[in-house]
């Protein structure tokens, strides 16, 4: 019965991690990108920058998700303080998701696309680090890290083939289709912002009870 209710948590956990990292990573978004800045480029060009910037944002989230608990320790940071902070950025990150603003990127840095914009900040952006960092922090353990690294690796894995069949979503679905998607997915990153806020205020309240709480 352990077993099976072990079990059943991780399945949820990764779930919640996978749905977690995917929405605010938004393939969509690095897949309309990725279309437009290699547009006219090579078959094999195209493949060499999917490659460089999905190993990139692997590595860099990697990191980020073994390293959480460190940086946490180096620099005194609480994990509700970090989830209440998070929260708020995340809030940020949706209601840009939600404006739609397409930033311009000039044709004499599309040698570096794979770092800039791909890797950096569409795929392993300051919302995708800080979702990584705040479910790798959690209660679950060895088991959440997996879980998270999954998450990570699921999410990469709808950006790389929304990437190498960019050209053909877009023929199937057009523009217009690839602007509603990023705007359904702000509401559920919204969502976990404002969870993580719950998550974080109902940690800590029980340390601010105690500090108001009067002396003797």
């Amino acid at each position: 019965m352990d077993l099976i209710a072990e079990v059943a948590g991780f399945v949820g956990f990764s779930l919640v991690a996978i749905a977690s990292i995917t929405a605010v990573m938004n393939p969509a978004s690095t897949t309309a990108v990725y279309t437009a800045l290699t547009d006219g480029m090579s078959k094999s060009d195209r493949r060499d920058i999917i490659h460089t910037s999905m190993k990139i944002a692997f590595i860099v989230l990697a990191f980020f998700a073994l390293t959480g608990q460190l940086i946490f320790s180096i620099f005194n940071i609480t994990v509700p303080a970090f989830q209440i902070a998070g929260g708020i950025l995340l809030i940020s990150v949706a209601t840009g998701m939600l404006s739609a603003r397409r930033e311009a990127y000039p044709t004499e840095s599309l040698e570096n696309i794979a770092i800039v914009p791909l890797a950096f900040p569409l795929s392993c952006g300051p919302g995708t680090i800080t979702t990584v960092i705040l479910l790798a922090s959690g209660p679950e353990g060895l088991v959440g890290l997996v879980a998270v690294f999954a998450g990570i690796i699921v999410a990469l894995a709808i950006s790389y083939v929304g990437m190498l069949y960019g050209p053909r979503i877009f023929a199937l679905i057009g523009e217009a289709g690839l602007r509603v998607v990023p705007r359904l997915m702000a509401i559920i990153v919204l969502a976990i912002a404002i969870q993580f806020i719950i998550n974080g205020v109902a940690a800590a309240m029980p340390q601010l009870l105690a500090n108001f709480a009067p002396a003797g």
